[in-house]
């Protein structure tokens, strides 16, 4: 066997090679990222105010989306948050799909490890260290995945345990049979957008369903005397001045209005939880 010498490369400071080299080379060639069997969604896909996400990837056999951001030279801050602040856009773009984000840098450093551990699993993060090698005038580009499925373990059993199955009976006898029905009567202004849905039983909250896939822009939080309805959906300051003057107790948070209900308010306030419900099945389908 001969051996034949190697040289490892800089490509941050290379004078012949740039970003989007780079960029070109794993879109024609997204088998080298070791993310499995995926299809390119699209390159440097435009972000609200946020600049361009890198890579969209899809999952060919799977439910998964990957966000990627590719960096020459070493991780920093500005990297991490970028990343980061992509993916979160993603995943409230298309709530339906299992969405990873992924960096990609020469140099993964230390900090960058401790400041990712400090998310305690709540981010799904895969770092990949690149590695360009020259061998006479060609080069060739290497992957190698530093922080993956441990991570990716700890989120899975988290998300297991909180999306356990259980039935009506369940939550009729946690909360009660009235504050139940609550959810089968917003369910019934889902259906006017869209009839396919169903209510799915969770042990911490009741879910949405269409085909047998998991679709929560609504889910609800029945307690005794009331239920707690949660409309994923941006803030809307000209539409919160109309829940305000419907008198309608709600919060928003994360992306997430919170509203305290009662039969009362199905009935005298229908209007105007009909037109929330239509707005946040826009927002999902957007």
């Amino acid at each position: 066997m001969e051996y034949m010498n190697m040289n490892i490369v800089n490509l941050k400071n290379h004078n012949g090679i740039n970003e989007a080299w780079v960029q070109n080379i794993i879109a024609e060639n997204p088998n080298l990222l070791g993310l499995g069997d995926v299809e390119l969604l699209q390159l440097e896909r435009k972000q609200p105010r946020a600049g361009r996400l890198d890579f969209l990837f899809r999952e060919l056999n799977g439910n998964r989306i990957y966000e990627i951001e590719l960096q020459l030279g070493k991780t920093d801050e500005s990297h991490i948050i970028r990343t980061i602040e992509y993916w979160d856009i993603e995943r409230k773009r298309y709530p339906q799909y299992e969405h990873v984000a992924v960096i990609i840098a020469e140099n993964i450093t230390s900090r960058f490890l401790n400041v990712i551990s400090l998310f305690n699993g709540n981010i799904p993060i895969i770092a990949l260290q690149m590695s360009a090698i020259q061998i006479e005038n060609k080069i060739g580009l290497h992957f190698v995945k530093v922080l993956d499925e441990s991570l990716m373990k700890e989120i899975d059993d988290e998300i297991e345990t909180v999306h356990q199955p259980t039935d009506r009976g369940f939550w009729e006898a946690t909360a009660s049979k009235e504050t139940v029905s609550l959810a089968d009567s917003i369910l019934n202004l889902i259906k006017k957008c869209d009839d396919g849905y169903n209510l799915k039983y969770n042990k911490h909250y009741i879910g949405l369903e269409k085909s047998g896939i998991s679709n929560n822009f609504i889910f609800f939080k029945p307690k005794k005397r009331l239920i707690n309805a949660m409309f994923k959906m941006e803030s809307d300051p000209e539409f919160e001045e109309q829940m305000e003057t419907a008198s309608l107790d709600y919060e928003h948070k994360n992306a997430l209005y919170t509203l305290k209900l009662n039969q009362d308010d199905l009935i005298d306030r229908h209007e105007i939880i009909e037109s929330l419900v239509q707005r946040a099945y826009q927002y999902f389908i957007k």
